[in-house]
């Protein structure tokens, strides 16, 4: 009987094992994290406080260095910003980047609405702005929820303003509205996916005319005032705008029991955080980390600050040219010979939902982080499929530190499937793997994950960037 309980694998929960002190970290992280995701809603806001954090603790911009002719040595910190939408975070090893890095790959785009390029206009004495939806939602839950305005607006001269509206106290929030139940008999007869149709997915932002009786679209002039007097803007600006539309309000503490974490963004920036919170924990490793976090892996990791632009292969030769190594072949070996985890989120098992996942082999809420040897839709279509050779090394580490992990796939095989930027970097021939934190209500305006996975995560994404 002892013999067959030590070969049956069972995922213990990570809550088991913990001793006070360790559920102090594991709520101190949290408590980081949650103020995090309250006040970095996109890419950018993401990007620019983790060059914050970065630089307090001794990150240089790499482009400062390449401008005063510097070199880089063993233990030193650099970043790279791209277009401030993609980071990257170099710490330099002992060895010769040609010999490989350890790579910790996320994305800080989430699923939300973008506003069109004219977005603004007037219907009924009604001010609305029009949206395009950007990533797989789901509409109708878009709808009748209060939601905040996050982005930047560039005028012609080339100065950058920072919008947010809807997240401040004081602020007004604005919304989208949705059919009252008494007149959606038809409404209700549609399938969920067309139930609220893209094009409906308008903003509601004002209803007061401006002064004068005699001009035209009052309502929306008012807005226009509004704005110039705010942002010194006026409407040709969004032209030149990238403006988000996002749930309004602050990521909270989920459950009686304060033992998950509710927010807008979950996937990926939970990953993103972790992974970053990980990185800063390395002092003079033998090879050189790296933590990757871009742009675009909702729509397809395409454009300058997607996965499949040049910028990290780039960036890696700068790297290699400031240590005094570089070469065209030893960026290429540099890029085989790297390993990898792409740090994104896996569907969390939901009494719920039973019926789309698998049970032995989905992932639960509290049992440490997430391995998907592969992702893909159906026949493994478009995934990375990791190697069992690396697997094993993955297990080791894992092991070797306590950390509490899982494996999983994202649902039943016919259900659906969705994918990573881990077949990109494996295009270099480089070992990769997803793994990350599991998620329920995946690319809702609100999701949830536990608070011992956030923890397991950061400490798994640790234990890769000094043993791998």
């Amino acid at each position: 009987m002892e013999k067959e309980k030590r070969l049956e694998k069972k995922y213990e929960y990570a809550w088991n094992k913990y001793t006070k002190e360790d559920l102090e970290k594991v709520f101190e992280l949290n408590d980081r994290y949650i103020d995090f995701m309250s006040k970095c809603k996109t890419e950018r806001e993401c990007v620019n406080e983790f060059i914050l954090m970065a630089e307090k603790e001794g990150y240089r911009n790499i482009q400062d260095i390449i401008k005063k002719n510097g070199s880089l040595k063993h233990g030193d910190k650099v970043y790279a910003n791209n277009m401030g939408k993609t980071l990257a975070l170099f710490v330099i090893g002992e060895k010769s980047l040609e010999n490989g890095m350890s790579i910790l790959g996320a994305h800080v785009d989430s699923p939300r609405l973008d506003l069109k390029q004219n977005p603004l206009y007037e219907d009924t004495d009604l001010a609305l702005l029009d949206t395009h939806y950007y990533g797989g939602i789901k509409k109708y839950q878009w709808v009748t929820l209060p939601l905040a305005i996050h982005g930047v607006m560039i005028k012609k001269d080339g100065t950058k303003i920072n919008v947010v509206i809807g997240e401040d106290k004081e602020d007004p929030v604005v919304g989208i509205s949705d059919l009252l139940v008494h007149l959606s008999a038809d409404q209700l007869q549609k399938k969920l996916a067309k139930g609220i149709e893209g094009e409906d997915l308008n903003i509601l932002v004002g209803s007061i005319p401006i002064e004068d009786k005699e001009a035209k679209s009052r309502v929306k002039q008012n807005i226009l005032k509004i704005l110039n007097e705010k942002y010194d803007i006026d409407e040709e600006d969004f032209v030149s705008a990238e403006l988000e539309v996002v749930p309004a309000g602050s990521a909270r503490h989920y459950g009686l029991d304060r033992s998950m974490v509710m927010a807008y963004g979950h996937d990926d920036r939970v990953c993103s955080f972790t992974s970053f919170e990980a990185m800063l924990k390395i002092g003079k490793p033998v090879k050189t980390c790296v933590t990757l976090l871009v742009d675009k892996e909702e729509v397809g990791s395409i454009g300058a600050t997607g996965m499949q632009s040049r910028f990290f292969e780039n960036t890696v030769a700068e790297v290699m040219s400031l240590c005094g190594d570089y070469s065209e072949l030893k960026v290429r070996r540099a890029l085989t010979n790297s390993k990898m985890l792409s740090s994104d989120v896996s569907a969390a098992y939901d009494p719920n939902y039973p019926s789309v996942m698998e049970k032995r082999n989905c992932a639960y809420f509290g049992k440490g982080i997430v391995f998907n040897k592969y992702t893909g839709a159906r026949g493994k279509s478009g995934c990375n499929d990791a190697n069992p050779e690396y697997i094993a090394e993955i297990r080791a580490m894992m092991e070797k530190h306590n950390v509490s992990w899982q494996t999983a796939e994202l649902g039943k095989v016919d259900q659906g499937g969705g994918g990573t930027i881990a077949y990109i970097l494996a295009e270099y021939g480089m070992e990769v793997i997803d793994c990350g934190v599991a998620v329920q209500n995946m690319h809702a305006p609100w999701e949830v994950v536990s608070k011992a996975d956030v923890y397991e995560t950061m400490r798994g994404y640790y234990a890769f960037l000094q043993e791998a």
